[in-house]
């Protein structure tokens, strides 16, 4: 079984504060332990990122995957929220918001932030508690 079919994975820019925030998000509520999360900029996510041929320089949305889905943008953020702990599943009911509105709203956020939110020199580095939440080189060889 791949890592992919046992976990719903979260590819984000490594760099950027929004980002990096969101996966905190991610990681305090996942209480069913289903997400495994990654930096794009991970020489070891690249082999993730060329099976499903996305450009290894791809950093205008986050990417969720999971089996043999890839979703990004605003698709992407709602999948997350729909397997999420507690009431952040509801919602994914605003999937019935055509993707041109979504979209161009989840655009705007993504050219600004930057700006907005500031960036990091490098990518961040789990701490021990957060480790088994990463993806890792080992995750991609099953």
């Amino acid at each position: 079984m791949t890592v992919t079919e046992k976990f719903h994975i979260v590819l984000f820019d490594g760099v950027c504060n929004l980002c990096n925030n969101s996966v905190d998000f991610i990681i305090r509520r996942d209480t069913k332990n289903v997400f495994k999360v990654g930096a794009i900029q991970d020489a070891h996510t690249q082999k993730l990122l060329d099976s499903y041929e996305i450009p290894a320089d791809y950093l205008d949305s986050l990417i969720y995957i999971h089996k043999d889905q890839v979703y990004f943008k605003s698709r992407g953020a709602l999948e997350i929220a729909r397997n999420l702990g507690g009431l952040w599943p509801i919602l994914y009911g605003l999937i019935i918001i055509p993707a041109f509105i979504r979209d161009p709203i989840y655009d705007w956020i993504a050219r600004n932030r930057y700006r907005w939110f500031g960036k990091k020199e490098t990518c961040r580095l789990p701490t021990p508690e957060e480790r088994a939440k990463f993806l890792t080189a080992e995750d991609l060889e099953q």
